[in-house]
């Protein structure tokens, strides 16, 4: 047994042994190093980009989870990337030629990406869409057309609910038009129809009072960011003068506000007597009959 011993001790070449662990003892350390360094990198940019999110007015729970998302992404890839490395150049330490290696493992992503390239693409969309900030949980969205509250962002895909609560999942490859309508601050649009004969200025100044009233409110007034804005006569449809004025409230908040501010509108319009016309038709019949109404006048014993 000794002699058996002695006989393979004496065949290896410690030499080669002992300089091979010392270059995969390196490589080691070396990826050691590495992913400490990759780590700490991180980390200072998770904090930069939370920063940045509340600098921006995000909420810091949203920017703190988009910030994380982000980071372990880039954590995991680099560290997979890293630990091959490691592995082929310790492969080739060892005397297992890596070639043959490579080769396969070119075809085999090749395949791969042919079979996965819509899912490749939903992933570095979304990625795009969290760096960029885009569009955070809790905004109200328009995607490809389709309008709802923002509840899940995820790599592959995005889902809104829409206020009936139909939830609609985008794969994020397939997303070709994006509208935040919640980013920074909200706005709410109002085309306002007054009759012909009122006077536009004075309905202006009523417009602009009853915007002054509705900010002064303790409620309302907090989700109002700026003065009302009065932009003009917009428009003169069939039946009325259209004015157009704009709300600017917090994110989210312009259709609670909107929605009071019309109803105050409504009441100060008839408080100040002026009137909101709807659509109405004058039938004619042609030159030879009189119309309705003043036939009826001339003989109201024809209508009785």
């Amino acid at each position: 047994m000794e002699n058996w011993v002695d006989k393979v001790l004496a065949i290896v070449d410690w030499e080669t042994v002992l300089s091979t662990s010392l270059q995969i003892l390196v490589v080691l350390i070396g990826l050691w190093m590495a992913t400490t360094f990759v780590k700490i990198t991180l980390n200072r940019l998770e904090q930069r980009l939370v920063k940045r999110g509340q600098a921006e007015g995000e909420v810091p729970t949203e920017s703190a989870k988009r910030a994380e998302t982000l980071v372990k992404l880039l954590r995991q890839a680099t560290y997979i990337a890293l630990t091959i490395v490691a592995l082929l150049v310790i492969l080739r330490e060892v005397g297992v030629e890596i070639g043959p290696i490579l080769a396969s493992a070119g075809v085999l992503g090749l395949a791969v990406g042919f079979g996965a390239q819509n899912l490749v693409r939903d992933v570095i969309s979304g990625f795009f869409i969290i760096l960029e900030n885009q569009v955070r949980l809790g905004d109200v969205a328009i995607v490809n057309g389709t309008g709802g509250l923002v509840e899940q962002i995820n790599f592959r895909t995005l889902v809104l609910r829409d206020l009936s609560g139909t939830v609609h999942v985008f794969p994020n490859g397939t997303i070709n038009t994006l509208s935040n309508m919640t980013y920074g601050w909200s706005g709410y649009v109002l085309d306002i129809g007054v009759a012909y004969k009122e006077d536009v200025d004075r309905v202006m100044e009523v417009m602009k009072q009853a915007a002054a009233e509705l900010r002064e409110d303790p409620h309302f007034g907090a989700s109002i960011i700026d003065d009302f804005e009065v932009f003009g006569v917009d428009a003169f449809d069939d039946s009325a003068v259209v004015i157009k004025g704009r709300l600017k409230t917090k994110p989210i908040k312009q259709w609670e506000v909107g929605r009071e501010y019309r109803r105050r509108l409504k009441q100060a319009f008839d408080r100040e007597g002026i009137e909101i016309p709807f659509p109405h038709r004058s039938i004619y019949f042609g030159e030879a009959s009189k119309p309705f109404l003043a036939e009826v006048m001339d003989n109201p014993q024809a209508s009785g």
